[in-house]
């Protein structure tokens, strides 16, 4: 692991992450995202670095009260197995635990890594439906969903006042544009997303 430095992300990172994210969208593992939605969010992203070349990525956003996404979770092909994705999921917790965010939650086709931190697969009906703005981008969404998603708890369960189940009614995700569980752990590569004409 020596020579890898893992940081905050800067403007100069922004074009780096947007090749290494859209090398992974283009082989259906990630969703595409714009150079814009990378400035724009460039708070969120931290980046694992080799001689200054931005190498891999993960963003950590804030969704709702209490709850955080890991999400753009990359690493460039030929830095894998070397335990970078590792260290930036950790880097991802530790900035959560920071914040004070109490469940932390991934949408992955990459169960293992996730588990490996103690994340645990949820329905995707427990997630609020703030949650599904990016998945109508993705071919895949509604009926035919690859990703799992998996939770984190990382602090303890606060008792429950009034707001709380405001919030929770609010937020309740019943409705049916929530995007399909998949049916088995995925094959791999994902299969082609359905034709929707």
């Amino acid at each position: 692991m020596a020579g890898f430095l893992i940081r905050k992300a800067k403007m100069e990172d922004v074009r780096p992450i947007h090749a290494l994210l859209n090398f992974f969208a283009e082989r259906r593992e990630l969703l595409p995202r714009s150079l814009s939605e990378i400035y724009e969010n460039l708070q969120q992203f931290f980046v694992a670095t080799k001689n200054g070349k931005v190498v891999g990525c993960v963003a950590l956003y804030v969704t709702w009260d209490n709850l955080a996404e890991v999400k753009a979770l990359a690493v460039a092909s030929e830095f894998q197995g070397k335990g970078l994705g590792k260290r930036l999921l950790k880097t991802t917790i530790k900035e959560a635990k920071k914040l004070g965010v109490k469940t932390l939650f991934a949408l992955t086709i990459r169960e293992r890594l996730f588990e490996k931190f103690g994340f645990v697969r949820k329905k995707k009906s427990f997630l609020p439906h703030k949650v599904w703005t990016e998945c109508v981008r993705c071919p895949y969404f509604p009926e035919a969903c690859i990703e799992t998603s998996l939770t984190l708890e990382l602090g303890s369960k606060k008792k429950k006042n009034k707001l709380d189940s405001f919030t929770e009614s609010f937020m309740s995700t019943s409705e049916p544009m929530v995007p399909a569980e998949p049916a088995k752990e995925t094959s791999w590569p994902p299969p082609p997303p359905p034709n929707k004409n």
